[in-house]
């Protein structure tokens, strides 16, 4: 006879098995309704966006005035790619070797099921505090209709929490490495240069557009910015792509673009960075434009109450202190960022977004009874 399941893996097979390619609800909100109304838990939807870009999301709260603790997370996937070469279904939820399989299992359904697993095991009544649910279904899309949208909403309904945990998978090799307390701001750029098409015998009668693209680009190919601050590396800038669409070998182009991409920290802004390429590009001179996109701003969460409690939670279940880090792309704390102290701490995401994507079920157990400590801990003072 197989051994039951725990909660925390069950309710995680269950989310695996809803096809929620984002930015498609594919039912694993209302999974989670349905778990955390049953819990005791009000439970309210939030469509944002209109026709193809309406998103929906789930807000829940259970309890009163006094500490207020949140949890975030997504239950979109990323597409799972070429399905042939998965070795099981990638919504079957299969338990092979200890190992679930599917597409969400790391990024990030697990992450949310050990949350609504270690609530389970709580008493409901905890005087004077709270707990809620920031579910969004946008973050592995444009994330314009989800956590963002939440955040203003629950600030405009006065849903101000003390402390916020996002479940992203932040550790590298093995359960309770890594905190991520911050993240870097990303900013791209695509750059276009206007020459003059010509022979190359003849360059005088030419503008090669090229040769300033090129030294255009010096300062965000391959570059550090800064030397890093005290919470971050260095702001690094790379370029992604340069194309030009001349396949002959005697004519010079009319035309070069490129695209870059600076992941940058707290030293600079968006806006500072955009003055300062500007600036480098019009000393270059000729015919140019340029378009910005910026989705994310730097933010630190200093070490402190969340990363202590964090901290200490998980060094009583796995024996190790993780390090803080601002390492990896961005995330929905991002948004969080600005209605309360936030941090990440979630599942070792090694296959997340891979073919096969999987974790150990040992693991997800691991991380609700970290959850689990960690809520014990909050409730208890043991985070003042």
């Amino acid at each position: 006879m197989a051994p039951s399941l725990s909660h925390a893996v069950e309710l995680t097979r269950r989310l695996i098995r809803c096809p929620s390619v984002t930015p498609h609800e594919g039912g694993a909100l209302d999974c989670l309704e349905g778990e955390l109304t049953a819990l005791g838990f009000v439970c309210q939807r939030l469509p944002f966006g209109e026709g193809d870009g309406r998103v929906d999301n789930l807000f829940a709260r259970r309890g009163g005035d006094g500490p207020h603790i949140s949890f975030a997370g997504h239950t979109d996937v990323v597409p799972v790619g070429d399905r042939g070469a998965w070795t099981h279904d990638p919504f079957g939820a299969v338990i092979e070797d200890g190992r679930l399989y599917g597409r969400g299992a790391a990024d990030m359904k697990s992450g949310i099921a050990a949350f609504v697993a270690a609530i389970a095991r709580l008493p409901a009544d905890k005087a004077g505090g709270s707990i809620s649910l920031l579910i969004t279904g946008d973050e592995e899309g444009d994330a314009v209709n989800g956590t963002a949208k939440m955040v203003e909403w629950a600030a405009a309904h006065g849903h101000h929490p003390d402390m916020c945990i996002v479940g992203e998978p932040t550790n590298p090799t093995a359960l309770g490495d890594v905190i991520k307390n911050g993240r870097r701001g990303s900013l791209s750029g695509h750059l276009v240069v206007e020459g003059r098409q010509g022979h190359v015998a003849y360059p005088h009668l030419a503008d090669n557009p090229v040769t300033r693209l090129l030294a255009m680009l010096a300062p965000v190919n391959g570059c550090e910015l800064d030397s890093g601050t005290p919470h971050f590396g260095p702001s690094v800038a790379h370029v992604t792509t340069i194309d030009v669409g001349n396949p002959a070998t005697n004519v010079i182009p009319a035309r070069a673009e490129a695209r870059f991409n600076i992941r940058f920290n707290t030293e600079h802004s968006a806006d500072s960075l955009v003055g300062w390429l500007e600036e480098h590009f019009g000393r270059i001179g000729g015919d140019w434009t340029v378009s910005w996109k910026s989705n994310a701003a730097p933010f630190i969460t200093a070490p402190g109450q969340l990363t202590d409690l964090l901290a200490d939670a998980s060094e009583a279940v796995t024996g190790r202190r993780p390090e803080l880090s601002t390492t990896g792309g961005t995330s929905d704390a991002r948004f969080i960022t600005n209605l309360c102290p936030v941090a990440e701490f979630g599942l070792v995401g090694q296959t997340m977004h891979q073919v096969d994507e999987h974790v150990l079920t040992a693991d997800i157990d691991g991380l609700s009874a970290i959850y689990e400590e960690c809520l014990r801990r909050f409730f208890s003072g043991g985070a003042a």
